[in-house]
């Protein structure tokens, strides 16, 4: 590999440190965006995360909360407790299993239904904004122009 102008022998080039800098500042624009509009909404972060999983994960509209715990990266407890307060809150219910009866599906109710339907809505509305400059940024990690 060329010595990059950082004089890095083995490291990346300048220009990857550039699109590095800039995709990571994008990926945290975008989560500072989503939390704003979880919180304005009346989520915390997480619920919205929880909700989306349940929504887009899921094959049959519901999920254990084991593998809930995996999708977010969190601990089983952990996400015991946020589908505690969930349900608390309405937006979700526990179920039987259809599959097996031992197991709890979590799924989402109608108010939770349409809370991550307004929330989907303005996310991609944002993701649409802002996809010329991730394109951007994603081709110069391919080494396109």
């Amino acid at each position: 590999m060329s010595q990059g102008p950082a004089g890095d022998a083995d490291g990346p080039a300048a220009v990857d440190y550039r699109a590095l800098a800039r995709f990571r500042h994008e990926l945290r624009k975008f989560a500072a965006f989503s939390e704003a509009a979880a919180d304005a909404a009346g989520l915390t972060p997480q619920q919205h995360q929880a909700l989306l999983a349940i929504k887009g994960l899921s094959e049959d509209g519901g999920l254990t909360v084991g593998e809930l715990a995996g999708i977010l990266f969190i601990r089983h407890h952990t996400a015991v407790e946020l589908v505690d307060r969930m349900a608390g809150l309405g937006l979700v219910r526990r179920a039987p299993d259809p599959a097996d009866r031992r197991r709890v599906r979590v799924e989402l109710t109608t108010l939770g239904g349409e809370r991550l339907s307004t929330l989907s809505a303005v996310h991609v509305a944002e993701i649409r904004a802002i996809v010329p400059t991730l394109m951007a940024i994603l081709k110069s990690f391919a080494g396109t122009p």
